[in-house]
């Protein structure tokens, strides 16, 4: 069972949503407010004057450390004020779904056939992963590249322990308590996302390998670091940061088909939401937000007149 259960990890932390929303009409001084007191959280974020109202959206990074300086409470704050939120878009999983993440275990978890990692690794890039075996005492042979790279990731380099809560955790909590309408980005059916990772060939989840391989080489400074950017709205740095890249180089946000969709549930979301009344707060992860041609440049390409730091 353990074998398996990495990618029902990743579906439910790549994701997270609530239910549907109704509109609320705020009064302008009050949605000053909200922005003002939402930005005094310390996490970056941008916002977009409407006719209607205004819409904030927090880059969110996942795994915050605990030194990072940032002050949730003021986003909770922030989101009690909201007319709505808009939250990560997660899988629809349906039992159906288990049953077929059991029978494909095998086809997730492990490299085809009798292959291992020597038939797809030039020689440096197998004696990387050979030191990085022996460092920690694994055998990666025969291991998918997804789950050797995450292995590295959150077992050997660590990035997701001794963390705070994330903002879309901060926020969901607080929209709860507060009777807040919620609404999802967008949703996935979990048979498409299994599907679609069964069905990768292995060379696809090789930049995803070699950035992992990266991270874990540079060491746990990073991690400090990435956070620390964050915080200080260096949004170009956290993209930078050898950690985000390895994440953002491995599925589903690398995948070509996967990727693409959930990009455009969350443009089109957003830019949905320039029609809602009052304030709408979504919580949006930072790389989509900020890469190229990411949803920042495509609502700007649209003609919308954003606020905030600088993304790139």
């Amino acid at each position: 069972m353990k074998a398996i259960a990495f990618p029902l990890l990743l579906l439910s932390t790549v994701l997270a949503m609530p239910a549907a929303s109704y509109a609320q009409e705020t009064e302008p001084d009050q949605s000053d407010m909200i922005v003002v007191m939402a930005q005094r959280s310390g996490a970056p974020m941008w916002t977009i004057d409407t006719e209607q109202g205004t819409i904030i959206l927090v880059g969110e990074i996942r795994a915050v450390p605990e030194s990072t300086p940032w002050q949730p409470d003021r986003l909770r704050e922030a989101t009690a004020g909201a007319s709505r939120v808009i939250l990560d878009i997660r899988p629809k999983i349906s039992p159906g779904d288990i049953l077929r993440l059991i029978f494909a275990g095998g086809r997730i978890t492990r490299l085809p056939d009798d292959t291992v990692a020597a038939d797809y690794l030039d020689p440096p890039e197998l004696a990387r992963l050979a030191a990085l075996e022996e460092e920690y005492e694994q055998d990666y042979a025969r291991r998918s590249f997804l789950i050797t790279a995450f292995d590295l990731l959150s077992r050997r380099l660590r990035f997701n322990r001794d963390t705070m809560d994330d903002a879309s955790e901060v926020v969901e909590r607080a929209a709860r308590r507060n009777d807040v309408p919620r609404e999802r980005a967008g949703e996935v059916r979990g048979e498409d996302m299994l599907d679609n990772l069964a069905e990768a060939p292995p060379e696809t989840h090789l930049p995803c390998l070699d950035a992992a391989m990266t991270a874990v080489e540079i060491g746990s400074d990073l991690i400090e670091q990435r956070g620390d950017d964050w915080r200080s709205f260096d949004v170009p740095a956290v993209m930078a940061n050898p950690l985000e890249v390895a994440l953002g180089r491995c599925w589903p946000w690398a995948d070509q088909e996967m990727g693409a969709d959930l990009r455009g549930i969350w443009t089109d979301t957003i830019y949905g939401a320039v029609q809602a009344e009052g304030v709408t707060l979504a919580v949006v992860p930072l790389r989509v937000l900020a890469e190229e041609d990411g949803v920042l440049d495509q609502l700007r390409a649209r003609g919308l007149d954003i606020a905030g730091p600088a993304w790139r």
